[in-house]
């Protein structure tokens, strides 16, 4: 078979050692492999990369992002040490916006630490050049266990769909777990164990219990939420996720894989293209509401934004602006918050959680 990339001559080996695959198995693999994951192996952002995030649009999003860390901080009461936690970084520019933007509260800049949860080395690189000018003290960690104990804000923009999700698929006989084989043709393709997975219904929410034959549901580990919400409930402070995704649980498969900006097959070049699947905001937060934590939300990003004011600060921006780069706000402020096929305002949500103690974040008031 020519041209096979390492990491699926490798997962090739394991079904034929091991027989299929799990979907979970799969994508932890295709992304996160030490030698050839996707993500441990490039960066993947910008033009030159396979997608765009919000901080990537523009500088809007992690300036409104800073307005609310330090919103929160005051909330907390203005610890003096506060540990700013981020997974999944990316370049650092959502970060490095931030901090820019919360200059305006000098002592809540003098307070932080940042703690950048970060499995890919190429991406730490990039991190560390992106905000080493901010002369803010900066630790790596691989998990948000691996981060010291105190009050904390916790930031996750577009971490949770890219974690390993499980799939099951509804037969007559049950639930079955949906996994990866390869062919009489040698084409890895999508199979589901010969047994079902015993009780499933009993874990499903009530309302997807009755979902016709050949129904796909997902979940994902409830790991990272729980740590987040143990965190928060004993050391005090928020967390804010921004993902795509569904506000309930739902039926559906929604495994993608996208390589320079387009969607492709989700079982071709692994540790090539990225895999990501939507967020179950439902689930994240029962995970972090069972550990004590307060949950709020989600909204629409569109709506989380208006209220923090990125309209505000797109008019002045644009008050010192050149028409043409009036133009590049205007289109940017489009992309952020429209809510049409082509803007990330609805597709996108926003969900806090807090220490009970907290209140109330920033933008999810009413």
């Amino acid at each position: 078979m020519p041209d096979v990339l390492p990491l699926e001559t490798e997962i090739r080996r394991r079904i034929t050692a091991a027989g299929p695959m799990p979907v979970a198995e799969y994508m932890a693999l295709c992304l996160a492999d030490p030698e050839h994951g996707y993500y441990t192996t490039r960066d993947p952002l910008g033009a030159r990369g396979d997608f765009i995030t919000a901080p990537e649009v523009s500088q809007m999003f992690g300036e409104m992002i800073g307005l609310w860390m330090a919103a929160v901080w005051k909330q907390m009461g203005a610890p003096e040490n506060l540990r700013i936690i981020e997974l999944g970084p990316g370049r650092g520019t959502m970060m490095k916006d931030a901090l820019r933007a919360a200059k305006v509260m000098p002592d809540f800049r003098d307070a932080v630490v940042l703690h950048l949860v970060e499995i890919s080395p190429a991406l730490e690189e990039q991190q560390e050049r992106t905000l080493e000018h901010l002369h803010t003290p900066m630790y790596w960690h691989p998990a948000l266990t691996d981060v010291p104990k105190g009050p904390a804000i916790i930031l996750a923009n577009e971490f949770f769909d890219a974690l390993p999700v499980n799939q099951a698929v509804k037969t007559e006989y049950g639930w079955h777990e949906r996994r990866i084989e390869i062919d009489a043709a040698s084409n890895l393709v999508f199979t589901i164990a010969p047994d079902p997975i015993p009780q499933f219904d009993r874990l499903l929410p009530a309302a997807l219990r009755k979902a016709p034959a050949e129904s796909i549901f997902e979940w994902r580990a409830d790991t990272v939420a729980m740590e987040l919400g143990r965190r928060l409930t004993r050391d005090g402070g928020a967390a804010l996720v921004i993902d795509y995704g569904h506000i309930e649980s739902a039926i559906g498969d929604t495994l993608q894989a996208v390589g320079q900006h387009a969607f492709a097959d989700p079982l071709t070049a692994p540790g090539n293209i990225d895999l990501t699947a939507h967020v179950d905001f439902q689930a994240l937060a029962k995970a972090a509401e069972a550990m004590g934590a307060s949950g709020f939300g989600p909204l629409d990003q569109s709506q989380f934004l208006r209220r923090l004011g990125i309209e505000t600060r797109a008019a002045t921006l644009k008050a010192k602006a050149a028409d043409t780069a009036s133009a590049d706000i205007d289109a940017a402020l489009t992309r952020l918050i429209g809510e049409d096929r082509a803007g990330m305002g609805a597709l996108f949500k926003a969900a806090a959680f807090a220490n009970p103690s907290l209140g109330v974040p920033p933008g999810f008031e009413g």
